[in-house]
């Protein structure tokens, strides 16, 4: 069974950062595709940050591009989404997703985790 579970939320003020960690589990971590979308209650979801374990691809939101840095500790069988100069707008619940398809749990076979809160003041 896939397991994922996200830790590292917190309240933080605009400009500082946080690093989110996605501890992973029940499957062959390398052969997955891993990523942090966000979610604002009543709006859309948003996909943050993807990194395809098999090569090291990423790939990132243009909204986050240049602040936030996704990585994978293939070892740890751990995914990290390192979130600098946070802005008021950063705020939302952060999952992590994955999946076999390349889609970053995005896909109707994806997994996803519980979620963990992130809120930047201003």
């Amino acid at each position: 069974e896939v397991q994922l579970v996200e830790s590292g939320g917190g309240l933080v003020q605009a400009g500082e950062s946080l690093r989110l960690s996605c501890a992973a589990s029940g499957f062959t971590f390398e052969n997955y595709a891993v990523g942090w979308v966000r979610q604002v209650p009543g709006k859309e979801r948003e996909a943050v940050a993807c990194i395809l374990n098999r090569d090291g691809f990423t790939h990132y939101a243009d909204s986050v591009k240049g602040r936030f840095t996704i990585s994978s500790d293939n070892a740890k069988n751990t995914v990290y989404l390192q979130m600098n100069s946070l802005k008021p707008e950063d705020t939302a619940i952060y999952y992590c997703a994955a999946d076999d398809v390349g889609l970053c749990g995005l896909g109707p076979s994806g997994s996803w985790g519980q979620g963990t809160q992130v809120t930047v003041s201003s």
